[in-house]
């Protein structure tokens, strides 16, 4: 992830008050923001252990389930590169997954969403990049849920991802949203982003060739870390 910066295309990213996203209302800046330089420990720190990364940590079916159990649910794949502006794979980065269970509940003290909670899925994991750039998951695709931002709005389903780079500062997060899913043009956070080949971008496409039969169903997602091809990041609102 070193070497320079890419400026990102105009017209790309969301504006910060979009009203369509009701939380950007309150969320969004009133004043013109002010450029800081970034200090030293968020420069250098904290780095993470390799070895602190287990072998079932990418495998959330298992992860958190009882011996001998499995997570309920419709079970995927999730795989894909992590690659910089020139397409060169990034090897040895921690990729972060979060996500809902497959009835569309997050295991969180104030999600109160009615679905069950699945006692075998806790809804993490995290892996590191092969020397190829390559991640992979196994989990099962999570549920859409309703939202209060209107009053019949549904999240498309999607997985929160994170790439970390050699110091915190780099941490860069996303969300993915599976193909084929009807409720993805009618997301008003997606929507915030206004072009349309930024947001095919963030749709994992199915992928057959990796699917398992009579087990579980393929998504390969990249993520590309700058330039014109760049996935859109939520927290890197700066233009660069």
């Amino acid at each position: 992830m070193r070497g320079g910066l890419f400026e990102r295309p105009a017209g790309v990213n969301p504006p910060a008050f979009t009203p369509g996203y009701k939380t950007s209302v309150l969320r969004s800046p009133r004043h013109t923001l002010v450029s800081f330089n970034s200090t030293p420990s968020e420069d250098t720190g904290p780095a993470f252990g390799h070895m602190r990364v287990g072998e079932a940590d990418n495998d959330l079916l298992i992860n958190y389930a009882q011996p001998g159990e499995t997570a309920i649910g419709e079970r995927i794949i999730l795989h894909g590169k992590v690659l910089d502006e020139s397409g060169r794979p990034i090897p040895n980065a921690l990729v972060e997954i979060w996500q809902a269970n497959a009835g569309g509940r997050y295991r969180h003290k104030k999600d109160s969403y009615l679905a069950a909670l699945d006692p075998n899925f806790g809804g993490c994991g995290r892996t590191l990049t092969d020397e190829d750039g390559h991640y992979w998951f196994r989990t099962v695709k999570p549920g859409a849920y309703p939202w209060p931002n209107g009053p019949n709005e549904w999240r498309p389903a999607h997985i929160h991802l994170s790439i970390f780079g050699y110091a915190f500062g780099q941490r860069l997060i996303t969300q993915l949203y599976f193909e084929g899913d009807p409720l993805i043009p009618r997301c008003p956070i997606l929507g915030t982003i206004p072009d349309a080949d930024a947001r095919d971008r963030l749709v994992a496409a199915l992928d057959i060739q990796q699917t398992k039969p009579m087990d579980a169903i393929a998504y390969r997602f990249d993520v590309v870390l700058r330039g014109s091809r760049a996935t859109h990041f939520e927290n890197r609102p700066e233009g660069l």
